[in-house]
């Protein structure tokens, strides 16, 4: 087929969108940290950028979207260094050609990688923490891209689907993901907890609940990720049609009920809605959305989300009952969100959207309920096994964290030799500013929730 310039030009807009969310996790979670820890928050995000990028023009797209070499498991080598992909019109699904969607998935790969960051923050040795990106990248995130994201058909002379060929889940088990609900949240969700673990609590935690410093930043990024998660959802239908246009909408909606029902979870449960809510629950909502936005209807869309703003609310506090220190909530918001939004598949899915696939409520029975856990199971698991072997190996051998009087002091003192506040330049007054936030700053940790 010929490629078309429109959709080329949509998955083109859509990757720098899918970029773009990356700068704003980085503030998101930079918001969140105390103020002796953002710029440490901020490298890790764009430490991924850099890194990710080579390894997946390296290899990584290859072994993601090469042709399968092991029962849906593993992509082939033959896009080493991408230079096949520079050959002939490299068309991929019709009308875009290969270097566009590979381009398109890098950006995934990214922010995928980015997310774990959130989980280990305020005591991660950057050198550690860009070892464990690398080796996560290549042992975990491109095989399951493989497993969700590859399809590779046979069809007939009438353009039926006569085999699948390509990854193990979502082409030949035929689980419903459509922008990464199992191969990025889950998957990010499970490899935070596993780090969390192996890195173990921050000094002071959880006697002392660490408050973000910068609530604007956090609004902030969330905002951008809010604006980035339209090439995210919308740009996965590599085209500018019909489905384009529904995982736009219920993007949108989901976004927005999720956010609204996590600030009801806190006016009930506290008495308050806060800023920190409204950010969390809109991001929660973009996770869950982001396997069924070309599932379900708009009006199901916004029970997803509610459902999920709600249920992620809750998860949450979860870490102070069961003792692991997951810093800026990267297991209550990206794994029970992300599992959350993938198996309500199962019952909210309709064929008025998917073209097949019905859930439990439409009529489809177990099925596809079925198939949604089971790959939110197996990604989470195989996430999880293989995150802690990496993290303990690195721990072990080059030590994964900071110490104490470190992180103490601060990481971006110690580990960067920046700050990312200077308060001792503002003119003539600066000995009374810097007398009056060195205390605060010093003892950040102390404060309570």
């Amino acid at each position: 087929m010929k490629i078309d310039s429109g959709d080329t030009a949509w998955l083109l807009a859509s990757s720098a969108l899918v970029l773009f969310m990356t700068p704003g996790l980085a503030f998101f979670y930079g918001g969140m940290t105390r103020a002796k820890s953002v710029l440490n928050m901020l490298m890790m995000s764009f430490g991924a950028i850099g890194l990710v990028s080579v390894l997946w023009v390296l290899y990584g797209y290859s072994l993601s979207f090469g042709t399968d070499a092991f029962h849906g498991l593993i992509g082939n080598l033959d896009h080493i260094g991408m230079a096949k992909t520079l050959t002939g019109d490299g068309a991929i699904s019709g009308t875009i050609p290969t270097t566009v969607f590979a381009a398109f998935q890098l950006m995934f790969a990214i922010i995928t990688v980015a997310l774990i960051s959130g989980a280990i923050a305020d005591r991660t040795k950057f050198g550690a923490w860009m070892l464990f990106a690398g080796v996560w990248a290549t042992v975990v995130y491109f095989p399951v891209a493989h497993w969700v994201f590859f399809f590779d058909d046979t069809k007939d002379s009438a353009g039926n689907v006569i085999a699948h060929h390509g990854g193990w889940l979502g082409d030949r088990l035929g689980v419903l993901d459509f922008a990464g609900g199992t191969a990025v949240h889950v998957n990010a969700g499970a490899a935070g907890l596993a780090l969390a673990l192996v890195l173990g609590k921050r000094h002071g935690w959880p006697k002392e609940r660490f408050k973000p410093h910068n609530l604007s930043l956090v609004l902030i990024g969330a905002g951008i990720l809010w604006f980035g998660w339209f090439g995210f959802n919308a740009g996965s239908a590599v085209a500018a049609n019909n489905l384009s246009g529904i995982a736009f909408i219920n993007t949108q909606v989901a976004t927005a009920a999720a956010m609204l029902g996590w600030l009801i979870v806190e006016k009930v449960r506290d008495g308050h809605a806060t800023t920190l809510g409204a950010a969390s629950g809109a991001v929660a909502g973009l996770v869950a959305i982001t396997p069924a936005c070309a599932s379900v209807n708009p009006l199901f869309a916004i029970i997803l989300g509610a459902l999920v703003g709600g249920i992620c609310a809750v998860a949450v506090g979860l870490k102070y009952k069961l003792g692991f220190d997951d810093s800026l909530d990267v297991v209550g918001v990206h794994l029970v969100g992300g599992a959350s939004g993938a198996i309500l598949i199962g019952f909210f899915a309709t064929a008025t959207v998917t073209g097949g696939a019905n859930g439990l409520f439409f009529g489809g029975g177990l099925t596809q309920l079925g198939k949604q856990t089971l790959a939110v199971v197996v990604v989470g698991l195989y996430s999880f096994i293989l995150s802690w072997i990496i993290g303990k190996v690195i721990d072990k051998t080059m030590g994964f964290r900071i110490s104490a009087e470190d992180e103490v002091t601060g990481i971006d003192t110690t580990a960067h030799a920046e700050s990312g506040y200077d308060f001792t330049s503002a003119g003539g007054s600066s000995g009374l500013i810097a007398a009056a936030t060195a205390k605060p700053l010093a003892s950040a940790s102390a404060e309570k929730e």
